[in-house]
């Protein structure tokens, strides 16, 4: 893909007068004409104080939260400002919301006017791309810097946001401009999620802001603007204690799949010293050991929160392989045609085509152009990924554990669990393996042998891949083909296609009946692909996934099932009340999207482990809530929601 071709339906309608962009949409400049850089580091970083706050700061983290991210102007001055005056240790996590984002080429063409911001500037432009609506996170400076995007109307964006903000970027358009934006539902939001220290800045000093931040609980001091504008707002939050947040020191993670993997890696690159226990003699042997697997997402018709994890993990997982030393041969971004095989297929495609998503993220295509950058004759029509693409998921795996903070304790069994003081201890038949102040539990339908997970709905699906040796035709495939099951390009002269999905079996001896599914739904998808490989000898491999009842996965703190239905609370009670077995976590349940969705959840829970803001709204966290199915069998649904809070509260 030409990142120059990134574009999408939101995307902000600009003029170019004098070299400088301006919003046709609002009737404004996005930066003082006069100088913007000097601008933002009068305006934000100064009346923030953050050169000061952070040469002083003893925490592990600090979160800026901004409305407009425009230009990035503002994010890639304060990353210049952080990596010159915070402490190595520490992580800058900065939120900002954007209803128009610019495209990749107008963003490229106005941080062009900053030269001394080019490095900062190449590294935000790696990353930004396939921006559509909903949350994007993306790292930078091996992980001492993330910038969490969200892309619709802050109204929407703002009151589904899980963090604790220490700093305030009111920028945007003026109130004048944009009144839709300057509302007293936003100066309440940011009350709801600051405390006694956060600080606010912004260029404005309208009325209608200074009273609205006033009645806030904010106290609003009026102090000189910059360049022509005389006079400019900023201040404090009056109330609420910060929250705590638990500092860096020990974690065990049971599980040496893509779950555990990512999960250890997510707390390795936050500062925690992780223990990984895994079973076999090597990472990724359970359903982490197919030699291929896809990466895409499986798009709705409409928003719903499989659809949002799909989306999230699918750009997680893709922006995560950018930074991994991943071997060349072991991940390649080939494309993927979601093909519309039947009537109610290619209604499903058009349905989401419809949504209107950005260019570099899908699009529909013909059956000639599919045939095209197929490589090989096809007779559908199909939804195109441009980035998706293949990983072997035992590389993904090594990869992720190549950090100094990760330990992996191979050929280890981890038995049974005991919480002792504020540590979990885990143990084998006869001795202690770790002991640690957080446990993360990833080890897919195993972890229901623990009594403390015993209670989680988890179902074992038995799946069989089967790969076939490049013949003819076949060798000419270059993007992954997607029906009811996929088949690869040759990767090393071997297609891998499959997989059959059989619930609550847990036989793993290859099936010729298997086979034979995967090649009968090899014809439905290409029968010129069919007639070239149906004569070759297959081979392949059998695993079991890890599903649950409602097809999402677990990720988060556990509750103590025995305590709560001895006990079960009202459902007013505050998630603070409720029984919880502190430090101890699940990320579990992923099927056979693990590749997409397990990493995401990784670093949700390292998110929220570590204080930080999280990477997904509020909403999709308590759909992943692992207790959910616990609260609704004692009718406490509504409680489900407010989990979203814990434990930052």
């Amino acid at each position: 893909m030409s990142q120059q071709t990134t574009s999408a339906s939101c995307t902000a309608s600009l003029q170019w007068q004098d070299g400088q962009p301006y919003s046709t949409l609002y009737g404004d400049v996005y930066f003082s004409r006069a100088s913007g850089l000097e601008e933002t580091r009068h305006v934000f970083l100064r009346h923030n104080q953050l050169a000061e706050r952070w040469h002083a700061m003893q925490e592990n983290s600090f979160t800026i939260a901004e409305t407009g991210f425009g230009t990035g102007l503002n994010f890639l001055c304060a990353w210049q400002l952080w990596r010159h005056h915070a402490p190595a240790h520490a992580r800058l996590h900065f939120v900002s919301t954007e209803k128009y984002p610019l495209s990749w080429a107008d963003l490229a063409q106005a941080l062009a006017l900053w030269p001394e911001l080019d490095p900062f500037t190449q590294a935000l432009l790696t990353q930004y791309q396939q921006l559509a609506p909903g949350w994007h996170r993306m790292i930078f400076d091996q992980g001492r810097v993330s910038l969490t995007l969200l892309i619709g109307d802050l109204l929407d964006t703002l009151p589904a946001l899980h963090a604790s903000v220490d700093a305030w970027f009111l920028d945007g358009f003026s109130p004048a401009k944009n009144p839709e934006m300057w509302q007293p539902a936003l100066f309440e939001r940011m009350a709801t999620l600051s405390h006694q220290h956060t600080t606010f800045a912004t260029f404005t000093s309208a009325g209608v802001v200074k009273r609205g931040l006033q009645a806030a609980g904010f106290e609003v001091n009026k102090v000189p603007g910059h360049g022509r504008k005389r006079e400019m707002l900023c201040g404090r939050f009056s109330h609420r204690q910060p929250p705590f947040h638990a500092k860096p020191t020990q974690a065990i993670v049971i599980g040496g799949g893509i779950a555990g993997t990512s999960s250890s890696r997510a707390l390795a690159d936050r500062g925690w010293h992780v223990t990984l226990i895994e079973q076999h003699a090597h990472v990724a042997q359970e359903a982490s050991g197919n030699p291929l697997g896809i990466l895409y997402p499986k798009l709705a018709r409409k928003d719903v929160p499989l659809d949002r994890l799909s989306l999230a993990g699918y750009l997680h997982s893709l922006r995560l392989l950018q930074q991994l030393d991943i071997p060349p041969d072991a991940h390649a971004r080939c494309g993927m045609l979601q093909l519309g095989h039947d009537a109610a297929e290619l209604d499903r495609s058009h349905v989401i085509a419809a949504r209107h998503f950005p260019a570099d993220l899908v699009y529909m295509v013909d059956q000639a152009q599919a045939s095209l950058l197929a490589g090989v004759p096809l007779t559908h029509e199909a939804m195109f990924f441009p980035e998706a693409g293949w990983v072997k998921p035992a590389a993904f795996c090594h990869a992720l554990t190549q950090h100094p903070n990760i330990q992996v304790l191979i050929n280890t069994q981890a038995i049974q669990l005991k919480q002792v003081g504020d540590l979990w201890q885990v143990w084998d038949q006869h001795q202690l393996l770790a002991e640690a102040p957080v446990l993360i539990i990833a080890n897919a339908n195993q972890a229901a042998s623990f009594d403390q997970a015993a209670h989680l709905p988890l179902s074992p699906v038995r799946g069989q891949i089967t790969q076939l040796p490049q013949s003819g035709i076949s060798a000419h495939l270059k993007t992954l083909l997607c029906t009811d099951g996929y088949i690869s390009p040759s990767v090393n002269g071997e297609h891998c296609l499959g997989a059959t999905f059989t619930p609550d079996d847990i036989g793993l001896e290859l099936r010729s009946e298997d086979h034979a599914q995967n090649l009968e739904m090899l014809h439905r998808m290409s029968p010129d692909l069919h007639q070239a490989l149906s004569s070759q000898a297959p081979q392949g491999r059998a695993a079991l996934r890890c599903t649950t009842i409602d097809y999402l996965p677990m990720a988060g703190p556990l509750l103590d099932h025995l305590a709560l239905k001895a006990q079960p609370p009202r459902h007013t009670a505050a998630p603070e009340s409720l029984p919880w077995l502190k430090g101890l976590y699940v990320n579990l349940g992923h099927g056979s999207k693990g590749l997409t969705t397990a990493p995401l959840a990784a670093d949700m829970l390292a998110s929220a482990i570590s204080g930080e803001p999280a990477p997904v709204d509020e909403g999709l966290l308590a759909a992943l809530d692992p207790n959910r199915f616990l609260l609704r069998s004692l009718g406490l649904k509504r409680l489900v929601q407010g989990l979203a809070c814990y434990p930052l509260i």
